[in-house]
């Protein structure tokens, strides 16, 4: 059934979801307007809790075994020191004095949280600057298995949320049926994309929809590490790996997070001269210019559907302002290419920026969680984490080796990462597997991306999901998405499976994978003495 339900007013930059309002069910400060001085001192102490995370990633041995990025960490501690905790302690001792904004004052938890509804966007309008757009046929050759094996993990997840919310958690708990999307967002977007939906669950009247999908963040990339490093070890054992064949302790930096002197390299490079315009803003300008262009694609898009069908659908008016972002990149590296001026953006510069949006954005979102809104949906909560990571581990074992051709764990384990939490997660597993980037798994990794994240993981498919699931039910959302689902598999299995002539019984492991495993090793090993003997 479609809505006719009025649309909202969107004028100018708050019709992008740029305003600074918050939902009503949170407790809006008092005075008004924050002044410039207040928002100045909430950056002020966001850093300093990220400084502190990292001074536990640094001290604590138990963060650095989990892998824990120090935003998480710094999220944590914030949101212990705010009202949720500190403040309920200090209130059941007899003050009141935290109950509001814990030990930052109210003001300051007002800015964190807008914060991450704002900093999603300059993530997703990074994605694509600086990127070589390689040309189709490379992607398609290296990333298509590791595609279908993506789609199936997204497309599945949707599957298995919309499934559970409508014929179990809905009927027992009652909770809203935008429930089903939360596994997708929360564990395929990560916290980024859950903070980028925020006015998505406000705009259906459902905000404790935000808190509960940053949480199944949360655990969808602590779940992500420590089941994901599980299986890479279980692998090396057994002999499904082709790079590394023991597992070897990590050195002190490694663990910490830190790089040795020797280590150290170019964050990125000068493309201009500091004397015309430092770099950095160069950067940071043709960031703006993205966003820019998404802000006119996203109110251009509603401008049509409000002319077309008036009131009778409403969907994009419920789109938010990231997934636009990401396509106003594209326009403008499109743009430069055209005119001959890409070497002005360099993406290691734009990985730099988006790195500090993120680390920023984590720790506002995970600092301004209600833990109420998790209590109040526990069980439901629980079951559809339960589900996305018993299906994601289903996919990384059984589907990963039977639709990747060569080195299908250090390549799975990246889009088990990903799926998981973030991008970053799956780098890191790949790091793991692969330390000196033997494998092409990283190169394939980066091509499907190219090809995945427009549409999933904070894309337009992810943007769209909940209205369309309000619009017309989540029924026939459940059906597309099964359908997708079986596509993907069926293109793994039957498509690049026997175009590579993947042998199923390596990929199921066991006696013959370790000894075809330990064969190759022994090959390389042949080859690499033959050649030294030859030089």
């Amino acid at each position: 059934m479609v809505h006719a339900t009025p649309r909202p007013v969107r004028a100018g930059l708050a019709g992008a979801h740029f305003s600074l309002g918050r939902s009503p069910h949170r407790k809006q400060i008092q005075g008004g307007t924050l002044t410039p001085n207040q928002v100045g001192l909430a950056l002020v102490l966001l850093g300093v809790m990220v400084l502190l995370g990292k001074t536990m990633r640094i001290k604590w041995g138990w963060t650095q075994k989990l892998f824990l990025p120090a935003s998480i960490l710094a999220g944590f501690l914030a949101l212990f020191l705010g009202p949720e905790v500190f403040g309920a302690i200090a209130s059941a001792l007899g003050t009141d004095r935290f109950a509001e904004g814990g030990i930052f004052g109210e003001e300051t938890l007002a800015v964190w949280k807008t914060l991450p509804g704002l900093l999603i966007s300059v993530v997703f309008g990074t994605l694509f600057l600086g990127q070589k757009l390689p040309k189709p046929k490379e992607v398609v050759e290296l990333a298509g298995p590791q595609l279908s094996v993506g789609v199936a993990f997204a497309s599945g997840q949707y599957v298995v949320g919309i499934a559970l919310v409508t014929f179990l958690l809905a009927p027992l708990f009652g909770i809203n049926e935008a429930a089903g999307a939360l596994i997708e967002i929360g564990f395929e977007g990560g916290h980024g994309t859950a903070a980028g939906m925020q006015s998505v669950f406000e705009d259906i009247d459902w905000a404790e929809g935000y808190d509960l999908a940053v949480a199944v963040a949360t655990v969808g990339l602590l779940s992500g590490i420590v089941i994901g490093v599980a299986v890479i070890n279980w692998a090396i054992r057994t002999g499904r790996t082709e790079v590394i064949t023991e597992v070897k302790d990590r050195s002190i930096e490694d663990q910490r997070g830190l790089f040795r002197r020797d280590e150290q390299y170019m964050a990125a490079k000068m493309t201009t001269r500091p004397s015309s315009v430092e770099p950095l803003s160069l950067h940071v300008a043709f960031l703006a210019v993205a966003i820019g262009v998404g802000v006119i694609l996203l109110k251009a898009l509603q401008w049509i559907e409000e002319m077309l069908w008036i009131d009778k659908i409403e969907l994009l008016s419920y789109v938010p302002l990231f997934p636009m972002a990401m396509i106003g990149g594209i326009v403008v590296q499109l743009g430069l290419n055209f005119l001959g001026y890409e070497h002005l953006i360099d993406q290691n510069m734009m990985l730099r920026i988006q790195g500090l949006a993120l680390d920023l954005l984590i720790t506002a979102a995970l600092a301004t969680i209600s833990l109420q809104a998790i209590a109040n949906n526990f069980w439901a909560f629980l079951i559809l984490c339960a589900g996305g990571i018993l299906l994601n581990v289903f996919l990384l074992l059984w589907l990963a080796p039977r639709s990747i051709p060569e080195y299908w764990l250090e390549r799975g384990v990246g889009d088990f990462g990903q799926s998981m939490g973030v991008t970053a997660t799956g780098l890191i597993l790949m790091r793991i597997v692969d330390p000196q980037a033997e494998s092409p798994a990283f190169e394939s990794f980066g091509y499907k991306q190219l090809v995945f994240e427009p549409f999933f993981g904070g894309g337009i498919i992810t943007a769209v999901s909940i209205p369309f699931i309000i619009a017309v039910g989540p029924l026939p959302v459940l059906g597309v998405m099964t359908a997708l689902f079986i596509f993907a598999i069926a293109t793994g299995l039957f498509y690049w499976g026997r175009k590579f002539g993947i042998d199923r019984s390596k990929a199921a492991g066991g006696t013959k994978a370790l000894g075809n495993h330990k064969a190759n090793m022994e090959a390389k090993a042949a080859a690499a003495a033959a050649q030294q003997h030859k030089d």
